[in-house]
């Protein structure tokens, strides 16, 4: 397993980033929905990320945002669906967080869903040391986001 920085458009980062899209669309109502196309991730000058396998190919995304000037959001963070509970968003997660700290980002912020269908990954987040927090950035308070931060 290796996370890689895709800078072009890799068709099965493409799929995983539009599978992601498209169950957060299914989801959650068009004004408390935050999620963003591959286009606009890439236009917004996130650096997007996939974690490969040499047999099974791209297994998860994520995507790192500049926020402010020393900090960073985590965006479409997803993991085949087949392949979940396996430990890869853990391992993605650690080293996007790795990557923005070397970049010399001090903070990671990210908002999630309240749903029971974001509680595993509220626990990721949790048990990756982040903390709820106020809403940032241009989100308000909305009783189906989670805000959270993480200083790194």
């Amino acid at each position: 397993m290796r996370v890689e920085r895709v800078n072009n458009a890799d068709p099965q980062v493409e799929a995983l980033l539009e599978a992601h899209h498209a169950l957060m669309r299914a989801t959650s109502p068009e004004e408390s929905c935050h999620v963003m196309t591959a286009d606009a991730l890439r236009q917004s000058g996130a650096q997007v990320f996939a974690l490969r396998d040499d047999t099974k190919g791209v297994t998860a995304v994520g995507a790192l945002k500049p926020f402010g000037t020393d900090s960073v959001e985590l965006k479409s963070m997803h993991t085949a669906g087949a392949l979940r509970g396996q430990g890869l968003g853990r391992m993605l997660l650690s080293a996007l967080l790795e990557t923005a700290r070397q970049q010399g980002a001090k903070a990671a912020y990210l908002e999630t869903g309240t749903a029971d269908d974001f509680a595993a990954a509220r626990a990721l987040y949790q048990g990756a040391g982040f903390s709820e927090c106020p809403p940032f950035g241009d989100y308000t308070l909305d009783p189906l986001s989670v805000f959270m931060h993480r200083a790194l």
